[in-house]
């Protein structure tokens, strides 16, 4: 007993003084010495960080032993990255930054190795959820149309779904709290599930990422990062409140967030109430109405060698689905036929340090309850449960000099189920497990390369539903697909200015469920579809090619892309119809999209407060039979004039300026039952800026978009053939006032 007691008492004494270890020192201008106030410094593998004191001072205590990577940031400096190797006791650690016009960099989370954008390999776009809401947008859908590369299948203005590269549906994979959400994304005709309160920025990677995800990520990434916890020993409280003069609508969140050294705590509510939209020629869009509540909530606890958070998101979502031009009313409540969505998200994040290797383990499960509500019924319609359990295990290797790899094991367990007199899909189960290995090499040449090898299974297994030869029968499925996946890339750097990557990934999907057993009316499309039980895998092969250059008054990047998709699953009529519903059919053909994007950033020295970009981006596919591919978005070209100041005086501590004309080109490569779609410019503007009101700092924000009232439809909206128009002129008012 005395040893055992011996042993503990070593234990605590080692834990103890490995507690100990911290790292702090002093951040200066590099030009004149200066120190900077404000300033960030964040491990983002040990996901800690604090900012400097007035006299450039920081320090972080309890951090484990081993090399970490370093991120200095702060606004007008270049960021700062460079890996330090923590001590047993204190390490002192001085750093200079080096003034710049380039705007600050941020980490980029949704790639394995947690780097900045240039020295990723494989480039990501990044958006702070702060500068798309003072764009305007209404939604989380709406605003992640800013991204370059990325539009939204819409059904009015509360249900969209994300567009990478002409890709949708089951082809882009959405992350949110770091685990994959699930909520029936088969369907256009609901949204994201998930409100823009609480998330901090949005990543997108445009290209396959099975290698990094699995299955359904053939079409690319819409990553979501969640506000982080306060800083050590901070208390911060905000409130924020939008109003939108087009619906009425008025959007409110609160949040709470309490950092000690190792225990954090954060909770935010918030709600969202619009009534029916207005179009351009001010027709009133029947039942386009919606209603939002959500509430975010975490814990964690950080200590020296071991981290972990858990995370819980439940989202309430009232939807009306428009279908016609009928009563102009203001109402808030839905009418028949709507959609009652609850989303639960509950994920837990830990991470392991060992000194020279990590162990980060990511636990989710998702709760999705999607019930339609159809006139003259008494219950719901169509009333469905998917409930998801993923796990994603990955291991961080000891460093061998500039070779970074992880190993990993990914997985999925999910059910469906049917409660309601429709069934859209069956009653089914959905295993998913895939292993994965990953590296990432830096040359001293400043060049990097990424490679990685991943293999996948899923197995389904569904129930047979209704009565055999009777309209709405499913057959039972019981199939399994598997793939191998790799990707490689390659970064070179050139005088620290110009910069080119090239990747080649490939990627893979599994039918969905609707697509192997569908056998009636689909909801919301007025078509009778048919599945196909014999669908096979689509595999894709993409190659992406971008040159980007910097320097203190320009930026300037080219984006290209072709990507090869075999056995592309569409649907086709067949030219039948059965109860007045047209009759399609699941098939599947060798596809190809291709095309890019383009961007200019002039921000000309000594003028840092103008900003002047323009961007342009184009997405070509088709089938093999040299046909057009459906939900294609139309090419467009977005020109920005932007002002910032900063320290305007000594009650304005920042503010900004913007006028944004956006064209959208004719999109006359439709599908076969696609309709051709008109060109349209969209003018929008906006200001802004922190003022300060009894010495706290106060934002606030005023836009208008589609300010000339165009109408217009877009050919992503899924009220196309209906004739309804999109939104029309729709003004944004916006407060946040920390507490």
């Amino acid at each position: 007993m005395k040893r055992i007691i011996n042993v503990l008492l070593f234990t605590m004494l080692g834990t103890f003084l490995q507690a100990q270890n911290s790292i702090s020192g002093t951040i200066t201008d590099k030009i004149d010495q200066a120190t900077l106030f404000g300033a960030e410094v964040y491990f983002p593998q040990l996901e800690k960080g604090t900012v400097t004191d007035e006299n450039g001072y920081y320090e972080l205590k309890n951090l484990p032993t081993g090399s970490y990577k370093l991120i200095i940031s702060h606004i007008g400096f270049l960021t700062s990255s460079q890996s330090i190797v923590i001590t047993d006791g204190n390490t002192s650690f001085n750093a200079q930054l080096t003034p710049s016009a380039i705007e600050m960099e941020e980490i980029i989370v949704s790639t394995p190795f947690h780097k900045l954008q240039r020295e990723n390999v494989m480039k990501v776009e990044r958006a702070d959820m702060k500068d798309l809401k003072a764009q305007g947008a209404v939604t989380l859908s709406e605003g992640i149309t800013n991204v370059p590369g990325v539009e939204s299948v819409s059904t009015g203005l509360g249900i969209g779904k994300p567009v990478i590269r002409g890709l949708s549906s089951n082809r882009v994979l959405v992350y949110a709290q770091g685990i994959r959400l699930e909520n029936q994304q088969f369907g256009d005709e609901h949204g994201l599930g998930i409100s823009d309160a609480g998330i901090e920025s949005v990543e997108v990677i445009k290209g396959p990422a099975s290698l990094l995800y699995g299955s359904d990520a053939l079409g690319g990434v819409l990553y979501l990062n969640p506000e982080k916890f306060a800083l050590p020993n901070e208390t911060e409280g905000d409130v924020n409140l939008t109003y939108f003069s087009n619906t009425e609508g008025i959007n409110a969140n609160a949040g709470f967030k309490t950092s000690g050294e190792k225990f954090k705590f954060m909770l935010r509510g918030s709600t969202a109430s619009h009534t029916d939209y207005h179009t351009g020629d001010d027709v009133t869009v029947t039942n386009s109405r919606f209603q939002e509540q959500d509430i975010k909530t975490g814990v964690a606890y950080q200590g020296t060698s071991f981290k972990t958070e858990l995370r819980y998101n439940y989202n309430y979502l009232k939807l009306g689905i428009p279908e016609e031009i009928g009563e102009q009313t203001n109402d808030r409540t839905p009418l028949s036929p709507y959609q009652s969505i609850d989303n639960h998200i509950l994920s837990s994040k830990t991470n392991i340090f060992f000194g020279k290797s990590s162990l980060e383990t990511t636990l989710g499960y998702t709760f999705n309850t999607r019930k339609e509500f159809e006139e003259g019924e008494d219950g719901a319609a169509l009333d469905m449960n998917l409930a998801t359990f993923n796990y994603n295990l990955l291991y961080h290797l000891p460093k061998w000099g500039n070779w970074e790899t992880i190993v990993g094991a990914q997985g999925m367990h999910q059910t469906n189920s049917n409660f309601g007199e429709e069934a859209l899909i069956p009653d089914a189960t959905t295993n998913d497990i895939g292993f994965l290995a990953t590296s990432h090499l830096h040359f001293e040449n400043n060049s990097d390369m990424q490679f990685g090898i991943r293999y996948d299974r899923r197995a389904l297994d569904g129930e047979e539903n209704g009565i055999s030869g009777e309209e709405g029968y499913i057959s039972p499925i019981d199939q399994s697909y598997n793939s191998f996946n790799a990707a490689l890339g390659y970064k070179l750097e050139l005088l620290k200015k110009l910069t080119g990557r090239i990747n080649l990934a490939s990627g893979y999907r599994a039918p969905n469920l609707a697509e192997l057993t569908s056998n009636g009316v689909h909801e919301g499309t007025n078509r009778y579809e048919i599945g196909n039980a014999d669908l096979s895998n689509e595999q894709n092969l993409q190659t992406d090619i971008s040159v980007e250059y910097k320097n203190e008054h320009m930026e300037f990047y080219v984006n290209g892309f072709y990507n090869s998709v075999n056995d592309f699953i569409f649907i086709q009529s067949n030219g039948q119809t059965i109860e007045e519903n047209e009759v399609f059919l699941y098939q599947q053909q060798d596809a190809k999209l291709y095309g890019g994007e383009i961007g200019l950033h002039i921000h000309p020295h000594p003028l840092d407060w103008l900003h002047i970009e323009s961007s342009f981006e184009t997405v070509t596919g088709k089938l093999k039979d040299d046909t057009y591919l459906p939900l294609i978005p139309a090419n467009s070209l977005t020109n920005t004039l932007r002002t910032e100041f900063t320290k305007t005086n000594n009650w304005l501590e920042s503010s900004y300026a913007f006028i944004t004309l956006k064209s959208v080109f004719k999109q006359n490569n439709a599908s076969g039952f696609e309709l051709a779609s008109d060109g349209y410019n969209l003018l929008n503007i906006g200001l802004g800026g922190t003022t300060l009101l009894f010495n706290h700092p106060i934002d606030i924000r005023l836009s208008g978009n589609n300010i000339l009232n165009t109408d217009y439809i877009s050919h992503l909206s899924r009220l196309k053939g209906d004739g309804i128009s999109n939104i029309g002129r729709n003004i944004n008012l916006g407060v946040s006032i920390p507490l």
